[in-house]
């Protein structure tokens, strides 16, 4: 695990070119949604506009939203953004810790070539990003690699305390080693970009928690 400073990242970035644990559902857009999180959209990242496509109260204090453009599909995007946000206190270190044990023990399990882990951390240690790179050969459709990046911030207003997820995920099918290598090129903009941007605002509203299926 490689550790750097944003803020050296940021300026390195300009001059280089180089997840979920939050899962997608299988479903096509609802046509009614609950806003859950009251994040003013749609959103714009990386130079796309994303609309919000799915809503969900995981539990009693998680709220996830996923967002994708207008022409894709939640089924099978080709890039998604997905906010989840923890009504609660939660350590920083053991979720970023939890998510690269997840990747490398899943790249161990498959044997994928192709993936890779990273952990940036903010210089004041209030954030922290782990992007990874995966490859996925499902048993129909096209193979693909998939570029995720998960930013990790903690809230603490001094009457709460939450924290939240704010997470990109690209997709390209095909040749996987055409595919990871295009991803891997793009890492740099998408890094820059996810420095630059801004975590949305949330106003929490929780609902009743949805039932599994």
């Amino acid at each position: 695990m490689k550790v750097r400073n944003l803020l050296a990242i940021s300026i390195g970035l300009i001059f280089t070119s180089a997840f979920h644990a939050q899962e997608t559902t299988p479903a096509a857009t609802p046509i009614e949604i609950t806003e859950r999180l009251n994040i003013p959209g749609p959103l714009n990242f990386y130079g796309n506009e994303f609309i919000l496509a799915l809503s969900k109260q995981n539990s009693a204090t998680w709220a996830q939203q996923q967002y994708i453009m207008r022409d894709d599909e939640l089924s099978n995007y080709k890039e998604l953004i997905n906010i989840s946000y923890f009504d609660k206190e939660i350590d920083m270190e053991t979720a970023v810790k939890q998510k690269v044990d997840f990747v490398e023990k899943r790249k161990d399990r498959t044997q994928d070539k192709y993936s890779f882990v990273s952990i940036t951390e903010s210089p004041d240690g209030k954030e922290m990003i782990v992007d990874y790179l995966t490859t996925t050969t499902p048993s129909e459709g096209e193979p693909f690699a998939e570029y995720n990046l998960d930013r990790f911030k903690s809230y603490d207003t001094g009457e709460k305390k939450s924290f939240v997820i704010f997470s990109y995920s690209k997709r390209i099918a095909g040749d996987l080693k055409y595919a990871a290598r295009s991803l891997s090129k793009e890492r740099g903009r998408i890094m820059e970009a996810a420095i630059k941007t801004a975590i949305p605002s949330v106003t929490y509203k929780p609902t009743e928690v949805d039932k599994k299926k």
